[in-house]
């Protein structure tokens, strides 16, 4: 992959990189190259609701918002990093976990799993 790229953002005019990194990030998921900078998209996306897909604009890998969501085990108020799609149910951590069958016994910290 190049180096940095410099490119012109459509909506505020001013140049930002497109680093090599997120170049990655994005043939990796099939994106073409972004047309705003970071501040534009972000400000399109919240004019936009938030949405992740829309708008060629929501790889923001940090910046993940999560959905309030009652927990389907314990009946707890938790956070999931996805929009519930209604026909499944949806697991707090510690219930996804005894669901799942385990304590997730791979080191210490967050695992990579699925909610």
């Amino acid at each position: 992959m190049a180096g940095n790229q410099q490119l012109i953002c459509s909506d505020c005019g001013r140049e930002f990189t497109f680093t090599s990194e997120d170049q990655a990030f994005f043939q990796e998921r099939g994106y073409s190259a972004p047309k705003r900078c970071k501040p534009c998209r972000q400000a399109k996306k919240n004019e936009q609701g938030g949405g992740g897909y829309g708008g060629g604009g929501g790889y923001q890998r940090s910046e993940s918002r999560g959905t309030t969501v009652t927990c389907s085990g314990c009946g707890q108020q938790t956070t999931v990093p996805f929009e519930p799609r209604g026909d499944r149910p949806v697991y707090c951590r510690d219930c996804y976990q005894a669901q799942k069958g385990g304590g997730g016994g791979r080191g210490a910290g967050r695992g990579r799993g699925r909610y």
